[in-house]
């Protein structure tokens, strides 16, 4: 039996690789293909294409990027014909995965997507373009499951399989206990996975960090790079100030558990910082046109992840953007800032009022401890793999597989 699977992004190649492991502890005899990235393919999945370089978010990085996507469509469906796989399993992705899903139904092959998109948050009609085209909804977060349901798909709730990695981390001692034993207390700096994040958000974290540091003198700074080369551009900028920062690659795990408090990019890491119990301010930098585009499309209030998860229902947007100082948003745990404008000061007031009052940072701590109780729990992996071989395999319920695990 083999199971094509389509991911585009660094955090859903991780997710791939997981679900792989559990399917083939269920079904050694399971080959995989797809598009992907490292981490799949030292699983055992044969790639059409590395999909690292076209992880892109927005609407005008998408656009330079089409005609890439347009002829990797064309390979795309060019495979599924000439090698009919018994499954289509789709990881986030959206916009790409779209068009995979409906190449995919064209050859009559199952759709399972793990981890839907988010477009309860913007421009929620393009449901309509998917949903004749996934046949199973397998959903991460507890609120997507009516929302989509209501949109007639057939989903089930397996969980946010980012906490299955996060339950299966072991971090380096060796590393921890060489910075722990270092002078100063820590403020991570976590600039994105992209490297349009990293350039776009990395030089306001900097600008935020020294004002932290004119008020907090014995704080220093490490940032926490995806790879060489974005760790090379971290190192470029970082050698422009006079602050006391360190640059390390692949170590974000370890600098967030070491870390009194971060400023980070928006995105999925925002529920590694829930899971590590940490304070954190969020940025996510745009270009004006991007955010006046993001002002008529975007229709939930926040944009981290936790906070949506505080809140008691899926937030409603109202066309602007929340603003951490405003009354009325007590569920809120991150202040966050999408933004076209220098927000830098903003950020840094939170991170300084952290250190320098630790009740208040034990505040926060102790909202996450109770959010992360009720909602961190791993298991995502497994029970989306028993759903999929058992739909393939004659149709195994929901129920039976959430029971089971």
């Amino acid at each position: 039996m083999e199971i094509f699977l389509s991911v585009g992004e660094p955090s859903g190649d991780l997710h791939g690789a997981n679900l792989m492991g559990e399917m083939q502890r269920r079904s050694p005899e399971l080959t995989f293909s797809g598009l992907g990235g490292p981490r799949m393919a030292q699983a055992g999945c044969r790639l059409l294409s590395d999909m690292s370089e076209l992880a892109v978010m927005g609407v005008f990085p998408v656009l330079a990027k089409l005609p890439e996507f347009f002829s990797l469509i064309g390979e795309v469906d060019r495979y599924l014909g000439n090698h009919r796989p018994d499954a289509a399993v789709l990881v986030d992705y959206p916009g790409f995965n779209t068009l995979v899903a409906w190449r995919a139904k064209c050859h009559g092959i199952p759709v399972f997507y793990y981890g839907m998109p988010q477009w309860w948050a913007w421009l929620p009609w393009r449901l309509s373009l998917l949903a004749p085209n996934v046949d199973h909804a397998l959903c991460k977060l507890p609120f997507e499951v009516k929302w989509f349901g209501d949109r007639g798909m057939k989903t089930t709730y397996v969980g946010h399989p980012y906490f299955d990695e996060l339950a299966a981390q072991r971090l380096d001692e060796e590393f921890l206990a060489s910075q722990q034993g270092r002078e100063g207390r820590l403020v991570t700096i976590l600039p994105g996975s992209r490297s349009h994040e990293v350039e776009s958000n990395l030089p306001f974290f900097l600008k935020s960090a020294e004002r932290i540091r004119q008020a907090c003198p014995d704080v220093r700074f490490a940032i926490a790079s995806y790879n060489e080369k974005q760790g090379l551009r971290a190192r470029q900028m970082a050698a422009e100030t006079n602050l006391p920062i360190d640059i390390f690659v692949g170590r974000t795990a370890e600098l967030i558990h070491l870390g009194e408090s971060c400023l980070a990019c928006s995105g999925s890491v925002s529920l590694e910082l829930l899971y590590h119990l940490k304070p954190a301010a969020i940025l996510y930098y745009v270009s004006w046109l991007a955010a006046m585009v993001a002002r008529r499309v975007v229709t939930v209030r926040y944009m981290t992840l936790v906070n949506l998860l505080a809140a008691d229902e899926l937030a409603a947007g109202s066309g602007e953007y929340y603003d951490p100082n405003e009354p009325g948003h007590e569920q809120v745990i991150y202040p966050e800032y999408p933004t076209w404008e220098d927000k830098s000061p903003q950020l840094a007031e939170h991170i300084i009022e952290w250190m320098t009052d630790e009740p208040k940072r034990q505040a926060v701590i102790a909202r996450l401890t109770e959010l992360r109780a009720k909602l961190a729990h791993r298991g995502a992996s497994a029970v989306a793999a028993e759903y999929i071989l058992g739909q393939l395999s004659g149709g195994v319920s929901a129920e039976k597989v959430l029971r089971a695990a």
